[in-house]
């Protein structure tokens, strides 16, 4: 543990941290040593999360899809040295792309890549000043192929995917470490924001574990079991057969919404 906060230093910035796979990842860089600075939008829930945990924290509720948001974190963190991202904020829609609200789409745009971009350059530039430092950005199994009933999701996550592996390149010389983690199905609060019905699922806690194992080591990882599988049946046959096999898994979590 103490080499953990040795090669990243002892404040880490975790956002979407209020539930869910951020609440994980912000409860065992506590418990191994780390100070953290939680955000997300629902102040009590962070304030809950806060006092649960042996370290340091602060707590900054914020809209990462606002302008006003994300200059709170750059405020907030700015006397800190932050040597950890974890990018975790983020939501999903499912359902056929035309029939969505387009102000829930641009809103899942501004948070899944928006914020991504503004705190990966942000803290990026002040990991590369400072030698060291490490990024966790979220993706998904979604983001390696068009998915039907949730395109715009899977578009977003795409747009993570890609971005962290080509930092996980460019930042490597700069002494910082950059991961994406692209989980499968998760047991969290997810299906229910995104009106899908899930199945099997992968626990938090395997996501955050073989993530944090995986940060300096890999350029993705795609933690759990059923993760692995599914991806395994992904790359056995031609993006255009994934995109149908994807077609068929999210159309029977999202048969519901057509009342077939």
């Amino acid at each position: 543990m103490s080499s953990f906060s040795d090669r990243y230093g002892l404040w880490a910035l975790v956002t979407g941290a209020s539930s869910g796979i951020g609440r994980g990842f912000a409860t065992e860089l506590a418990h191994r040593g780390l100070h953290l600075v939680l955000v997300a939008r629902r102040e009590e829930a962070l304030t809950d999360l806060a006092a649960s945990l042996p370290t340091e924290t602060r707590v900054v509720p914020a809209d990462l899809g606002t302008e006003a948001g994300l200059l709170a974190v750059e405020a907030a963190t700015a006397a800190l040295d932050v040597g950890l991202l974890v990018a975790s904020a983020g939501f999903g829609t499912s359902g056929a792309f035309v029939d969505a609200p387009f102000a829930e789409e641009r809103a899942m745009l501004d948070v899944n890549v928006g914020a991504v971009l503004h705190q990966a350059h942000h803290f990026g530039c002040r990991f590369a000043a400072r030698g060291r430092g490490g990024m966790i950005l979220l993706g998904s199994l979604v983001g390696f192929q068009g998915t039907p009933y949730a395109a715009h999701y899977a578009a977003t996550k795409a747009y993570v995917q890609t971005l962290a592996e080509a930092l996980h390149v460019e930042m490597k010389p700069r002494g910082v470490d950059v991961l994406s983690v692209a989980p499968g199905p998760v047991a969290t609060e997810f299906a229910d924001v995104a009106d899908m019905q899930m199945g099997a699922t992968v626990p938090v806690s395997t996501v955050v574990e073989q993530s944090l194992q995986a940060l300096g080591r890999k350029q993705t990882v795609r933690p759990g079991l059923l993760t692995k599988v599914l991806n395994a049946g992904l790359r056995s046959v031609p993006r255009w057969g994934s995109v149908r096999i994807m077609e068929r898994v999210m159309g029977g979590m999202t048969e519901h919404q057509r009342g077939t």
